[in-house]
């Protein structure tokens, strides 16, 4: 089969598509779509924050658990076996944490290193270093 010599074979097809009609409302912009989906995830993110905060806050800041922490019989305390203070356990086992993790790449190696260093004698994990804290049962 041969091109007729007045048409490019490597030319895009010509092919017409009305996938909008003509005359139609308005289309939204690129960049106000992307616009308000970030923003959506941003409200997401925020919401899904204070609502954890609030679940988990709590437990963790009264008793040292999380919800699975508590349905699994296990509690946080200071490695000396004291009661945990709400900074300590939300500030640096999870806040800082969480902050860390959002760093491309580090996070990623930060958060292997962290659960692979509960294989240690002492199970205690990078955070629990950090926060100075100790995983007990309740």
């Amino acid at each position: 089969m041969s091109t007729p010599p007045d048409q490019n074979r490597f030319a895009p097809p010509t092919a017409r598509v009305d996938d909008v009609p003509a005359g139609g409302p308005e289309l939204a912009g690129r960049g106000s779509r992307f616009g308000a989906a970030f923003v959506d995830g941003l409200v997401q993110f925020i919401v899904s924050i204070v609502i954890l905060l609030v679940l988990q806050g709590y437990l963790l800041a009264t008793q040292g658990q999380t919800i699975g922490k508590k349905l699994l019989g296990i509690r946080i305390v200071r490695s000396d076996g004291s009661k945990v203070d709400a900074a300590r356990v939300i500030g640096l086992r999870y806040a800082l944490i969480w902050a860390l993790a959002v760093i491309p790449v580090v996070g990623w190696v930060f958060g292997l290193v962290d659960a692979l260093m509960i294989f240690r004698n002492s199970r205690k994990c990078l955070h629990d270093n950090i926060a100075d804290t100790i995983v007990i049962k309740a």
